[in-house]
């Protein structure tokens, strides 16, 4: 089975926000450091899944999602792959809201690759970060281990 989702990295222009997945029980993230997002809804874009999961995690609203790069998660979850639209916000108004997944924390660049993270997420995230063109990857995971890593990058 294929799960759709997103996932959010919002620049302040000197930090990214990041989510501590602290607050949810069974959470297959505990502990670790990531991007806003989640599952799209039926009939819903990849956009407007990253604009309304952002409010609802983070409650920003936010302009011109720009999307980065697809990546896929085979068997991620027992008997699903994800593939995940990835992207990143540098136009948003509003102030942080409580988020009930974990805590919310705006991160330096310079500290964000040093958070627990998933192995594939430091990947991309550095990708980001140094502002690579559009990608496609696939990252492979036994447990918490990267098995795989493969990248496609797309120039203009």
């Amino acid at each position: 089975m294929v799960k759709l989702a997103t996932i959010c990295y919002i620049d302040n222009g000197k930090e990214i926000l990041l989510l501590h997945r602290n607050k949810k029980p069974n959470d297959i993230h505990a502990g670790k450091w990531i991007g806003v997002g989640g599952k799209l809804e039926k009939g819903e874009t990849p956009q407007e899944c990253a604009v309304r999961e952002i409010f609802e995690e983070t409650g920003l609203q936010v302009n011109k999602p720009v999307l980065k790069g697809i990546i896929t998660f085979p068997d991620f979850t027992p008997h699903h792959d994800w593939y995940t639209y990835v992207f990143k916000v540098t136009e948003f108004t509003g102030e942080l809201i409580d988020c009930n997944e974990g805590t919310l924390e705006w991160v330096p660049y310079e500290q964000v690759l040093s958070r627990p993270t998933w192995e594939g997420d430091l990947t991309f995230i550095s990708w980001i970060l140094e502002e690579k063109p559009f990608f496609s990857a696939k990252f492979s995971y036994k447990g918490e281990t990267l098995v795989e890593n493969r990248v496609d990058f797309y120039e203009d």
